[in-house]
């Protein structure tokens, strides 16, 4: 029996390898993969704090005070029952649990991280859309940035909460204002080079509205690099905030957050290490995992960097 023929260019079909797909190559990647589960682990740690630790982060009990990582003690509860308590991670000066405190403080932390990411992609996405496209208001709007990114973040944000007075709401918005300039630039300069291609072009010279464009053509090829560039503003967020509750100028200091309890501890640091190490430890853990997923990401979702992988 004959066997059927097979043309040129379908052979040269079979032996073309299979590009892999981008959620492939995500989950494949080593950053992606050790990052993300890092970040989870403390993110379902802030999470469920509560179901985690049953003390109290704020509780002060001075007969504990500076007490080394296991130590253990017993309580009694509100109907009198003795309750053994073990500081996994010591106490601080006050006598409070430095586990319990670590543990909320990470909820702290998330919700700045991911508020100052949100609002500074939301903000800046905005405003860069309409800089880069609308070209009379480009050379305004980005004096403006440039003037704001000329001023280093930190000190911006500790100008913004001194005037403002120390709360959460006051300390995610002096971190966002700094971000917003470098959002701006990256949808700016994305939407420079897409506003020259064909199809766009074309759908000017037909009459379509400018709000539909931008929808259609511009907005969804600013998905990707906006999402690689939230996850490192999630993790400059962390350590802005962080900084800035060290200097008491963040966070009020009854609220447990990382920055507040290194600064706590610095005063003892050289008897009592455990009150600035294990925060530290938390601290690092979680910027450097955000900045590996968002390297991963960044490899996997720009396309002049997937031709690598």
């Amino acid at each position: 029996m004959a066997s059927a023929a097979i043309s040129p260019e379908s052979a040269e079909s079979l032996e073309r390898p299979v590009k892999p797909s981008a959620w492939a190559r995500l989950v494949r990647h080593p950053s992606v993969i050790i990052g993300g589960l890092i970040f989870a682990l403390v993110a379902l740690m802030g999470v469920f704090a509560p179901s985690i630790t049953s003390l109290n982060p704020t509780e002060i009990n001075p007969a504990n005070r500076n007490k080394t990582p296991g130590f253990e003690s017993t309580i009694r509860d509100d109907d009198g029952n003795k309750i053994k308590i073990v500081a996994h991670m010591g106490t601080d000066s006050l006598g409070r649990d430095v586990f319990a405190r670590v543990v909320y403080g990470a909820r702290i932390s998330l919700i700045v991280g991911v508020s100052v990411a949100v609002l500074s992609v939301a903000i800046g996405l905005g405003i860069g859309l309409v800089a880069g496209y609308f070209r009379w208001l480009d050379g305004i709007v980005m004096r403006i940035m440039d003037g704001l990114m000329a001023i280093p973040a930190i000190l911006l944000a500790i100008a913004l909460v001194s005037l403002s007075g120390a709360s959460l709401s006051t300390v995610i918005f002096a971190i966002t204002i700094p971000e917003v300039p470098r959002v701006v630039r990256l949808v700016r300069s994305i939407v420079l080079t897409i506003r020259e291609e064909p199809y766009v072009e074309a759908a000017i010279s037909v009459g379509t509205p400018t709000a539909k464009i931008l929808w259609r053509h511009v907005l969804p090829n600013t998905i990707a690099p906006l999402i690689v560039q939230g996850t490192f503003i999630c993790g400059a967020a962390i350590l802005i905030e962080a900084i800035l509750s060290f200097l008491g100028i963040g966070i009020p200091p009854e609220v447990p957050t990382w920055g507040n309890i290194m600064a706590e501890g610095r005063q003892f640091f050289q008897i009592y290490p455990h009150n600035i190490f294990f925060p530290g430890v938390f601290l690092t853990l979680s910027v450097l995992a955000i900045n590996m997923l968002g390297d991963g990401l960044r490899d996997t979702l720009d396309p002049r960097m997937s031709k690598k992988l």
